[in-house]
């Protein structure tokens, strides 16, 4: 249930620069048409019911470059490491909730530009629309260097195309 628009159910989100109610792609689309990369906030077992790699390539494709979850589904996470997706853990105790996070805030992620360490940290910077911001710790879902390399290449293809092309 997307809690962006909580009077509708399925495919529905919001154009957070319009305020317009509206399918999950084309929303995404405007954000990649404006540059905006967009991330996930998920609560319990993220991914599961989903149809495996396909979701992670939906994910990816939406324009979504990570997702900061309570807790994910074991297959789905690692697919969304092979689409180069990075997968964030909420520390223990904290959640969307506990934070006080809508979603509608605007986020960076810190830690991550010299490469993410299995099981590491990174900090999150989340402003409100009113100028507040939050600040808080997430982990680094990255379970091995495999996954890390895949991560840092983009996912699994680009860095199988890499390594033929001998980079």
């Amino acid at each position: 249930k997307n809690q962006l628009v909580p009077e509708k159910e399925g495919n529905w989100t919001v154009d957070l620069a319009t305020g317009e109610a509206m399918s999950i792609y084309d929303a995404a689309m405007r954000s990649i048409a404006r540059g905006i990369p967009l991330i996930v906030l998920a609560g319990k077992e993220y991914g599961a019911g989903s149809s495996r790699d396909w979701a992670a390539k939906g994910t990816t494709l939406l324009g979504v470059k990570a997702v900061i979850a309570e807790s994910y589904e074991r297959i789905h996470r690692s697919n969304l490491v092979g689409m180069g997706v990075l997968p964030l853990g909420f520390e223990p105790g904290q959640n969307r909730e506990t934070l006080g996070l809508t979603g509608r805030e605007a986020y960076s992620i810190s830690g991550v530009a010299f490469g993410p360490v299995p099981g590491g940290k990174v900090t999150i910077r989340a402003k409100a629309e009113d100028g507040r911001e939050t600040v808080f710790r997430a982990v680094v879902r990255l379970n091995s260097p495999v996954e890390v390399e895949y991560y840092r290449h983009g996912g699994i293809l680009p860095r199988v195309l890499r390594m033929f092309m001998g980079q």
